[in-house]
Formats: structure tokens, sequence, C-alpha cells
């Protein structure tokens, strides 16, 4: 499971008009007349006055028309009109579209589906990719119907731009998790860089059956801009989880708006500060994370989108079940493969650490190993 910075734990994956009325609103004194209202100004298309011996003036063109509504590129239907359309006409549930998406390797949530056909976001990234070739033959639509209409990528929310040159976008973050960007946009996410994180400290408690079941995380922040309020963090579960992490025992802050998505064990949570931060100010968040049963877990990791100053990273075992062998590693943002290992001794406290001063975008975690 793993940690934001944004987080991803244990492989838990701990990894911001109104419409004018008539008149100017204010009341007329009783009695008084209304101003008299001036004929229309002279412009485009309206009629002059003629002037005797004058030919009369040819009309105007017509003004052109706006463009249509529902987002439709000059060259075409959008993206999402024709996806709508295609997903109407076929009958089928998004449901039954993610069920048949699956079965070819394919996973697609279906909220993302349901952003995809709204127009709220688009598909980007490779997975998300092949999955519109797959739905252009599973809508009986013809080759390239979908995937032509894609422009380039675009922005979705404030917190593409981080507000330090360091912080990494959400995409670095979590390559390919087009659910998490999307939730981001729904939260207003603040962007990271707005908080600088000055230690970080996750306690991971494995239980006697070789299950990590919960975490326990303390961070000390500061401000980097002015006005700063709140903070979005993620946690998702290993593959195979039923439910969702969940946040308990919140200091110095408190739950806000929160986002779970059971299917893919995904918890994305606002917590709002115990009060606004100037520039320069900072405050401690502590909180605890209950992680669902997903079987023995084999490792905790955390991925960083800001540098951190600090990090430390405590695995506590229960005495019954200590591991044969541990290990530190730690990846470059976005990265599959190790960039670093080395070996961890247990001591007699059941517990093993990592000490990460000054640790940069990435990720760096503890796995082991009992056998």
């Amino acid at each position: 499971m793993g940690s934001q910075q944004p987080q991803h734990a244990g492989r838990l994956r701990l990894v911001g008009q109104r419409d004018a009325g008539p008149g100017d609103g204010r009341p007329r004194a009783a009695g008084a007349a209304a101003a008299p209202v001036p004929p229309p100004a002279a412009g485009p298309g309206a009629p002059r006055p003629q002037v005797p011996g004058r030919q009369p003036d040819p009309p105007s063109p017509p003004a052109p028309l706006p463009p249509p509504s529902g987002g439709a590129s000059p060259g075409g239907p959008a993206f999402a009109d024709v996806l709508n359309a295609a997903i109407e006409n076929s009958g089928l549930s998004l449901d039954r579209i993610r069920a048949s998406l699956a079965q070819q390797g394919v996973r697609v949530s279906v909220t993302t589906l349901s952003y995809w056909r709204r127009g709220r976001s688009q598909p980007e990234r490779a997975a998300s990719l092949r999955a519109v070739h797959l739905l252009e033959e599973l809508l009986g639509l013809r080759r390239t119907a979908l995937t032509a209409l894609l422009g380039p990528p675009r922005p979705r929310g404030r917190w593409v731009t981080p507000t330090t040159h360091d912080a990494l976008r959400v995409e670095q973050v979590w390559p390919g998790e087009d659910e998490i960007a999307e939730l981001f946009v729904e939260l207003d996410a603040p962007p990271t860089g707005e908080l600088e994180r000055l230690s970080i400290h996750d306690s991971y408690f494995v239980d006697a059956r070789r299950r990590g079941h919960l975490l326990r995380m303390r961070q000390v922040i500061r401000a980097t801009v002015g006005g700063v309020a709140r903070c979005v963090v993620v946690h998702k579960a290993d593959d195979g989880a039923v439910g969702c992490p969940e946040i308990t025992s919140v200091r110095h802050a408190r739950l806000g708006r929160i986002r779970r998505r059971p299917e893919s064990g995904l918890l994305v949570a606002e917590l709002l500060l115990d009060r606004p931060l100037a520039l320069g100010d900072s405050t401690v968040l502590e909180y605890e994370v209950t992680v669902p049963d997903t079987g023995p877990t084999t490792d905790y990791g955390r991925f960083f989108a800001v540098p951190v100053r600090e990090y430390v990273l405590q695995v506590h075992f229960d005495p019954v079940a200590v591991p044969a062998h541990c290990e530190r590693f730690d990846r470059d943002p976005g990265a599959e493969v190790d960039r670093k290992r080395e070996q961890l001794w247990i001591g007699a406290s059941a517990s093993a650490h990592v000490l990460a001063p000054d640790q940069a975008p990435g990720q760096v975690g503890i796995r082991w190993e009992w056998e």
C-alpha cells in the first residue's frame, strides 16, 4: 500500500453572479417619473434616417451565427457528443461497458466513462486511449470515429500548475490514474505547492496475520502563500480490497468533503485546517487511516509531489509475525522499477525504519518478506 504528497500507503497509496436584475435595483422616490428612454444608438444593421433625394443605403449583411453549444469543434462534433450519442444508441449501461472493457484487460471506472461522455474530462494517457479504441468497436463505430476527435491534453484544474517549481503534477505522481485527477478537479484541489512539508512521520502497523491494518501520520507543514485553509489527501488500497481506506482520529484539522470509489479502493479527502494560514505560518496535521483487508501485506510506500525536509517511516510488526527480510526502496517519479535498495535491520522492537532527509519528489518505502 502506499501514500499524497499527494498520499499512497502500504500499498495503501498515500500518493481547493449575480444576475443583473431589471434596472439598477435602487428604489425610486414615490411619484418620480421614469427617465425617458433614449432612442437606440445607430450601429451595424440599424436603420438610418433617410435624407430627401438620397438613395437608401443597401441592407447590411446578416451577422454570423454563434457557434453551436455543447463544445463542438469547428471540424465536427466534439468527442463527448459522439461518445454520448453512441452510448445512448447502444442501449448499454456504463457498468456494462466498464465490465466489457475489463474483460479485455482495460480498467476504466464508471465515473471516468461518465466524465468522458459529459465532456468533464477527456482520455489522454495510453491506457485511456486503448479504452477509446475498444469503445469504438464495442459501440459499433468506425475506427478512429472517437480517437480522431481527441485534441491535445488539456489542463483540468488549478492544481495542474504547482506553486513551486519542484512540485509534480498529479499525472506525474499517479501516472495512468485518471480517476484521481478527476476527483481533484471535482474537489477543486489547491496546488500541492501551496504547502511546504517540513516533516512527515508515518507509522505503519502489520498485525499477527501479516496484514497492514493501520497507518498513523503526522505532518508539520508551512504555507508558501497566504490564505491556505485546506489540503487534499489520497489513499488507495491494494487491488482486491473490499471497500476503501478510511481516515479517523483527525487532529488540528477536520474532514471536509470525501469522495470514495469502492470499486477501485480509492479515497480522496479534503482536510480543513484549524485556521487559514498566512504566508510563512506553520501547523501540524495528525490522523489515522484504517486499511481494508487485502490479505498479507508486503510493502508500504509514500509518493511525494513536493520536496520534504525530513521523512521518517516506521513499520511495526506484531512480535509473532516478524519478517525474515526487510529492505528500503526508492523510485523516481512515475517509475515502475527501484532506483535504490538498501537492506534494513529489524530490531528487538520488531520494527524497521527509514530516515530520508531532504527527500526529493518520487517514492520511498519499505518492503519485506517472511520466507
